[in-house]
Order: structure tokens, then C-alpha cells, then sequence
């Protein structure tokens, strides 16, 4: 039984309408098939709410595009009713394959370029809308969280202008630091964690995968990860290592400081699985020297889990660290644009977050209470015996 049937018979805020931006439209698209199957074949559907109109549907989509003007400016267009609709507008503001035109010149999409056509939506929907959710996997400026010396608060400054917008509820995942929701107290910011797909996507692609301590531990690259390391050990029951950066603070290159080393703190690693967690891979350079550190330590496989694969700087040092036994599994989520390329890397497996993210959408759309997607200990648990059933 999934989590959708397992919902009470409340009655919706509103119609259920889904704006999926351009460069989210696989994604809005591969929910919607979820959301359109689970309300016409649930077994457990909700009788009172079968009725209403707009409520079982063959798909939630919106007809919407922000088309641009040769100077490259741009407009938001809504080509169906949402007058009293729950608006939920999907964006994901990493897709730097989507071009448009500037006097004759072609340029990327940025996510300053993403952000802007969001903004545009929420103006073509204000007014008319019952309720606007924003769905942004990856969060804005979620990197830009705190101020050191003059700095820019870019993260904070973006949620409070949707909020001022109409926005209520802004739904993410794997916040850099959940803590920038203080920039918005008042108003509706969930952050959810992977945690249960990437063990589906390892339990699914890894055959001989063994969860105990005298196999498997968990690793921290760095310490803003802790507490996803913290949470995969505790709920697994197996030992937690943490790497922690020593950096250079005397010089700035491209805006940080260079990692020095990284210095490990925990037990042997000899002869165990590795899984290293984070929230993103950008570059690849901290998460690949990590893992070459572990295996240097005598660990038997390493596996990366990280909620977005960025890969700013291509594949081929994830190639070459694959090829040269440094690292087994990468693990990423389908929540934001990957390179075609990456698909076909025999170290990449998908952890799908389709469903799961149909379930949050669902559960919001009845005001239905988030707890135990928040924190899915019980899935996780029926994954580990399934596993042991397995061996």
C-alpha cells in the first residue's frame, strides 16, 4: 500500500493544478503520471472528494511557458483557468540546457534565468489562485545562506520576495542549511531528505550489499553533512566517520577558499563499504579525494549518495576514479537535470524521487500532516528486511 492510499478522506484545499516550468517539464510530467494513476486506481479513494470537479483528471499539468522578446527579455503566460486552484509551480533553476536568444546570441539558462521565469508564473497566477506552492528541489542561492564580512544573503533575500509574492509553502530538498527557513518564520518551508531512495537505488543495483557494522559504515565528507551522516548510521545501526577541511583562509580562488586536506576522524574503515553522504556533488573534487582517502584506508567499496549531481566539471574524473577502483556506486536523485551522458555511466544508479514527490504534493493538496514523509524510518525499516529476506 502506498503512501497516498494510506491518507485520510479529507477534502482538498483546492483543485490540484501543476505548473511545471520548462526546464522541469520530465519531471512535472513523470509526478503527474503518479498523482493521474493513484486518484483513478487507488483502492482507498477519497469518496467524498471523488465528486468534485477537476478532482480525478487525466493529468494536473497546466498549459504554461515564458516565451522571450529578441532583447531577451521575458513574459509568464498561463493558458488555463487557476482560479481557485492549489497552484504547485515545479522549477528547477540547474537546467543549463534549456538556450534562449539575445540579439541574435544564444545563451544558457542560469538559475538567475529560472528564477525570474518562477517569478513570472507566480505574477500570471496571483489573484486568482487559492493557493501558490513553489516545489524547488534544488533551493536558490541555497549555498549563499550566511554572511561573512560584506556578502550578499541571496538565499534569504529570494524567500522572502516569494513570500511577499503570495507564495505559502516552498517544498525542497536537502536544504544546504534548513536554517535559512529563519528568513521566512512565519510561512510554509519544508526540506526533505532522500535518505530511503538512496538505499532503494544501492538494495536495487548492488547485489551483495550488507547493512551492519562489520560491513558497512557511514562517512561525513565534510561537517555541514553530519547531520545526514548522523541519520543514515542511527537509522542503519552501523559506525560514522567524519573528514573535516582544512582550508587555506590567507587566499580566495573563484570564491572560496582551497582545501588544503581533509582529515579523518572515527574508526578503521578496513575492509568495510563506504557509503559517502552529501547534499550535492559540484565539481567533484572534495567528494572524489574523500573516497580516495577511504579506499587508501583499506575500505572494501565506496559508494556516493548525493541528493543532486551537479558535475560542473564534467565526467571524466569520476571516470577515472571509477576505473581506477577509488569509487563503485554514484547515487544521485532525478530531481534536477542531468547530462544525458551521466545515464549511461556504469557507476551511476538513480535514486527516483517521482513518487515520493506525487505523495508530498498529494498530502499538501488535503492538508494532510508531512511527519512521516519527513522522516520515513518506517519505509526504511521494511527496505532493511527485505533485505535480509534477500541473503
Amino acid at each position: 500500500m502506498s503512501d497516498i492510499d494510506r491518507m485520510d478522506h479529507i477534502l482538498p484545499v483546492g483543485t490540484l493544478k501543476i505548473a511545471a516550468l520548462e526546464g522541469c517539464r520530465d519531471l512535472g510530467m513523470a509526478v503527474d503520471r503518479h498523482l493521474v494513476e493513484s486518484r483513478k486506481n487507488s483502492k482507498n479513494v477519497y469518496l467524498e472528494a471523488a465528486y468534485l470537479p477537476g478532482y480525478i483528471a487525466d493529468s494536473y499539468l497546466l498549459d504554461c511557458h515564458c516565451p522571450r522578446f529578441g532583447t531577451g527579455e521575458g513574459k509568464g503566460q498561463i493558458n488555463d483557468s487557476v482560479r481557485g486552484a492549489d497552484l504547485y509551480i515545479l522549477v528547477d533553476v540547474c537546467n543549463y540546457s534549456l538556450t534562449y536568444r539575445v540579439c541574435g546570441y544564444e545563451n544558457h539558462m542560469s538559475p538567475d534565468n529560472h528564477y525570474q521565469d518562477l517569478k513570472r508564473i507566480i505574477s500570471a497566477a496571483t489573484g486568482k489562485a487559492k493557493r501558490i506552492n513553489v516545489v524547488m528541489p534544488f533551493l536558490y542561492e541555497g549555498r549563499q545562506h550566511k554572511r561573512s564580512k560584506r556578502e550578499s544573503l541571496d538565499c534569504s533575500l529570494a524567500l522572502q520576495e516569494l513570500i511577499d509574492m503570495g507564495v505559502q509553502n516552498i517544498i525542497t530538498f536537502d536544504a544546504h542549511d534548513p536554517r535559512v527557513q529563519n528568513a521566512i518564520p512565519l510561512s510554509g518551508f519544508d526540506s526533505f531528505m532522500p535518505t530511503y531512495q538512496f538505499l532503494k537505488a544501492l538494495f536495487d543495483t548492488v547485489e551483495d550489499f550488507s547493512v551492519d557494522n562489520n560491513h558497512l559504515m557511514i562517512i561525513s565528507p565534510d561537517e555541514g553533512a553530519m547531520s545526514r551522516a548522523v541519520y543514515f548510521s542511527n537509522i542503519l545501526g552501523v559506525d560514522m566517520g567524519m573528514f573535516y577541511k582544512r582550508r587555506d583562509y590567507s587566499t580566495i580562488v573563484n570564491g572560496k577558499n582551497p582545501i588544503v586536506a581533509h582529515e579523518f576522524l572515527g574508526d578503521s574503515v578496513k575492509g568495510k563499504d563506504v557509503i559517502i553522504v552529501d547534499d550535492m556533488i559540484s565539481s567533484g573534487d572534495s567528494m572524489l579525494d574523500v573516497a580516495k582517502q577511504v579506499k587508501e584506508r583499506g575500505a572494501k567499496r565506496v559508494f556516493v549518495c548525493t541528493t543532486f549531481g551537479l558535475f560542473t566539471d564534467g565526467f571524466e574524473k569520476f571516470d577515472d576514479f571509477y576505473e581506477k577502483g577509488y569509487i563503485t556506486k554514484v547515487v544521485t536523485t532525478n530531481l534536477n537535470y542531468r547530462d544525458p551522458a551521466l545515464l549511461t555511466k556504469p557507476y551511476y544508479a538513480e535514486a527516483d524521487m517521482t513518487r515520493f514527490l506525487a505523495t508530498i504534493i498529494e498530502s499538501l493538496n488535503h492538508d494532510q500532516t508531512l511527519s512521516k514523509i519527513e522522516t520515513p524510518t518506517e519505509k526504511i525499516n521494511e527496505l532493511l528486511l527485505k533485505m535480509q529476506n534477500r541473503k
